[in-house]
């Protein structure tokens, strides 16, 4: 979930810090989300994630909608949606998050992330079958590059999915208000 904390004063991106005992990424900072329920719609997961982790109310939530959906390279699908809240005294769920992280829209809006290219390789197992390939093990693999962003707000680096993510979001901000010029 693009949570966007709206203050007099600023809107906010809504970001968390991961708790270091998950398996998963601990320690990262990341967007609210998380895993789809059976039955379960990616909105509904979404809206029922960011309350669990950031302990809110559905009524604390004003959903404005869904982004293209995102698949990593490593088969991960995922659904992000932009919603809005006034609600400034979130309560973190201990087990999934370590604290919540509010950067200000505007640093998004004028810093361009750093881009590194990374390879993305196939790394066989011992037991690959390379004498059913012609070449075997010289075969000429495909490879991938990926791009792979990093934004460092103060001491907090935002970087990978949530990164790209957060990117991709600000583009259509910025391709939304040259539209309007």
């Amino acid at each position: 979930m693009i949570l966007i904390l709206e203050t007099p004063d600023e809107k906010y991106l809504v970001l968390e810090k991961r708790a270091r005992t998950l398996k998963s990424q601990p320690g990262d900072i990341c967007l609210p989300g998380g895993s789809i329920d059976p039955g379960e719609t990616p909105k509904e997961a979404a809206l029922r994630e960011t309350m669990e982790e950031l302990g809110l109310k559905e009524e604390d939530i004003e959903m404005i909608g869904p982004m293209d959906y995102f698949i990593s390279p490593y088969g991960q699908t995922m659904y992000p949606f932009v919603a809005k809240t006034k609600v400034e005294n979130f309560k973190p769920n201990p087990p999934e998050v370590e604290k919540v992280i509010l950067i200000p829209m505007s640093y998004f809006e004028t810093h361009v992330p750093l881009k590194y290219e990374i390879d993305l390789t196939a790394k066989m197992g011992d037991d690959f079958p390379y004498h059913l390939i012609e070449n075997g093990k010289d075969y000429p693999f495909s490879k991938a590059r990926g791009k792979q962003y990093f934004y460092k707000y103060e001491d907090i680096v935002v970087w990978g999915f949530t990164a790209q993510i957060v990117k991709s979001f600000i583009d259509i901000l910025k391709e939304e208000k040259n539209e309007k010029l």
